[in-house]
């Protein structure tokens, strides 16, 4: 509300006030013959209209009451539209911004939901904004809905734990969740609702230690991470072996070089299907190199041969610029369809 009240209307409501009271205290001295303390005394009770202690003795002295009244009045009037007009431009503009949230967040499609919008769920957005992924945050505290709304972010303010804040994410139309509540408890409760409503929503979720991270796992969260035991992995990593450290920190950054992974899944639509790494030329054709092929049984085909087949329903394990990438991605393309 005080955003809305301009200086200038206020400067002015002090400027007339002032310019009432002026034109009051003196008007009563010179028609009186009061102190000046009387006259101002005067000025104020007749223009706050709580009333005078005496009824004002002639013609000149009612008839500046009268004016005094009147200014008053206006004064009065004038302050509590001001007020009145801020209150409904508020209450208006809030009412137009969650509108404009919601329909943004009914456009979207293939977006993940971040359940927890502490130390580690900022972190995970990050990662989303610099790699273009859209995403909603959840999250009820004031710190985090302020820190949402500071970054711009498609938010709502409620509990991950709740079904209807989940469907207002767009949970039917997401691509995965982000759990990552402070509370175990609250991170187990969020990964049973989401996946008793999506089976095949990819969920990952935080925990703070190994029994809380295998409760998770049952729950239904396809990862689990422990911040606290990954960070003390990547301490050891960079003191043991650096330079392997600082090679993979720059193949994964999202905001790093121009070099990335990408997951990509093969289907039968694509039309490559029972022809090898050697059939396609993948390498010559489109310069990314599959690192890995994961089988749809969960196996992992590592640095695979140059005969290895695909079929229906591996994810291929790429590395390569974002161009080359882009390349691969069309190679696997569904048929008539535009890779992403």
């Amino acid at each position: 509300m005080e955003k809305q009240i301009s200086f200038a209307r206020i400067a002015r409501a002090v400027a007339a006030v002032s310019l009432a009271l002026t034109g009051g205290t003196i008007g009563f001295h010179a028609i009186l013959d009061e102190t000046w303390l009387q006259s101002f005394y005067r000025a104020v009770v007749t223009m706050s209209l709580t009333g005078l202690d005496t009824v004002p003795p002639n013609d000149g002295s009612r008839l500046l009451s009268i004016v005094l009244v009147f200014a008053g009045l206006t004064i009065f009037a004038y302050v509590a539209a001001m007020l009145v007009e801020a209150i409904a431009q508020g209450v208006v503009s809030g009412a137009l911004a969650d509108r404009r949230r919601r329909l943004a967040i009914e456009r979207l499609h293939d977006h993940y939901i971040i359940c927890g919008y502490g130390r580690v769920g900022r972190s995970v957005g990050v990662e989303f904004r610099e790699a273009g992924v859209p995403y909603v945050v959840i999250d009820f505290s004031a710190d985090a809905l302020e820190v949402a709304q500071e970054r711009g972010d498609l938010l709502i303010d409620g509990n991950g734990t709740e079904d209807e804040d989940l469907r207002a994410a767009g949970l039917e139309r997401a691509r995965g969740l982000v759990a990552s509540s402070d509370s175990d408890s609250d991170n187990l409760y969020i990964t049973l609702s989401a996946r008793a409503a999506r089976p095949d929503l990819v969920i990952v979720a935080r925990a703070s230690d190994s029994d809380a991270a295998q409760k998770l796992r049952l729950a239904g969260a396809d990862r689990v991470v422990q911040p606290y035991s990954t960070a003390g992995k990547e301490l050891a990593g960079l003191a043991l072996k650096p330079q392997v450290a600082a090679f993979l920190d720059v193949v994964s950054s999202a905001g790093g070089p121009e070099f990335r992974f990408e997951e990509i899944e093969v289907t039968e639509e694509c039309g490559q299907t029972g022809k090898s790494i050697r059939d396609l030329r993948v390498r010559e054709r489109t310069g990314a190199m599959i690192v890995a092929i994961r089988k749809r049984e969960g196996t992992f085909d590592v640095t695979p041969e140059p005969e290895a087949v695909f079929e229906d329903g591996d994810v291929l394990i790429a590395a390569g610029t974002p161009a080359e990438l882009a390349s691969l991605e069309d190679m696997f393309a569904r048929r008539g369809a535009v890779a992403h």
